[in-house]
């Protein structure tokens, strides 16, 4: 859950939309001073503490009387000794960070795989990212680390996409993954939505890096639906301009239609030229768009996996493993605190 700030009364206060973090979040900002623009890079306050973040948006006013929650404040832009800090926080701080959680978790043999570190601009806390297949007891390992760095540690149990998101960088369609630039919530993708958008049913080519069926999948399908919607359905008789035909296939995206006419031949339209006569019910999904029963199995052991993958408790932003109450109590006790 994250922190909301009221607005400071009585001053005149900016607002602006910034992506801070590991996770890229992004959220509602105010300062107390103008010479912010889209693209400063500024030093912001969070429930988690003092980070380095973006805007990315307009700054804007905010109209007097005018009520308003925060997820936080900007401190001040960014200065040149700001961004000399969190650059040896990225190549040396978290990387050594990330050696030494990797040495301890093999000490103690505890079955969980490290995948990232985020280090707090404030110095005031260290996040380990890991995956494992159920519930870790972490607790001497929180432990050991809150004795080597003297902050609060925390341990963050994320899921196969998460993964993905944090270090992946490039997908099958040549661009930077989606994850990772614009979706900020990791929903389900079912084979529903590959079959409408008449993808193959190939896991190893609708699959993202993750190994979950890809997320273009699911934003993509409202655009589908909608435009399924204006053509035909295959069977129905429909006029053209060549005669009276039945529907033999359409092209959703080009939103064309093909008819086979009663005396031999078939041709497309533009579903703009087809007047619809008699409908028929829409044909059930046969075995046959699978290209094999193998296929079939690996497709659902697929969309099964993605779906367990979308569940809130693997997302990073779900509560932690058995053992983070514990956790929290050895953050207390053995670290200190910056803030």
């Amino acid at each position: 859950m994250r922190l909301q700030v009221p607005a400071p009364l009585n001053t005149m206060k900016y607002v602006a939309t910034v992506r801070y973090g590991l996770m890229r979040n992004t959220g509602r900002f105010f300062a107390g001073f103008s010479g912010l623009h889209m693209g400063d890079f500024c030093i912001i306050r969070t429930e988690r503490g003092v980070e380095v973040g973006e805007i990315v948006s307009t700054v804007k006013l905010l109209p007097e009387g005018a009520e308003e929650t925060f997820a936080g404040e900007i401190l001040r832009q960014a200065s040149a000794a700001d961004r000399e800090k969190y650059r040896r926080i990225q190549e040396e701080d978290e990387p050594r960070e990330f050696q030494f959680c990797q040495q301890k978790i093999r000490e103690r043999g505890l079955p969980m795989k490290l995948a990232c570190v985020e280090h707090l601009f404030g110095d005031n806390k260290i996040i380990f990212y890991f995956l494992a297949d159920g519930r870790v007891d972490f607790r001497e390992l929180v432990k050991d680390l809150a004795q080597q760095y003297h902050v609060r540690i925390e341990m963050r149990q994320i899921g196969v996409r998460d993964e993905a998101r944090l270090l992946g960088y490039v997908e099958h369609c040549g661009r930077e993954l989606c994850c990772k630039t614009f979706i900020k919530q990791l929903e389900p993708v079912t084979m529903k939505m590959a079959k409408n958008q008449k993808a193959t049913l190939d896991p190893g080519k609708i699959s993202g890096r993750c190994g979950r069926l890809m997320c273009c999948l699911r934003f993509e399908d409202a655009i589908y639906e909608e435009l399924r919607r204006n053509l035909p359905r295959k069977g129905a008789l429909v006029q053209t301009p060549k005669g009276r035909g039945t529907v033999t296939g359409t092209e959703i995206l080009a939103q064309t239609v093909s008819v086979e006419f009663e005396g031999g031949g078939e041709t497309v339209f533009p579903v703009s030229q087809i007047e619809v006569l008699s409908d028929v019910a829409a044909p059930l999904a046969s075995q046959d768009e699978v290209s094999s029963p193998d296929a079939a199995e690996d497709y659902e052991a697929l969309n099964t996996e993605n779906h367990l993958a979308s569940r809130p408790r693997d997302d990073a932003g779900a509560a932690s493993t058995s053992g983070s109450e514990s956790a929290s109590e050895t953050q207390n006790d053995g670290a200190g605190s910056n803030e």
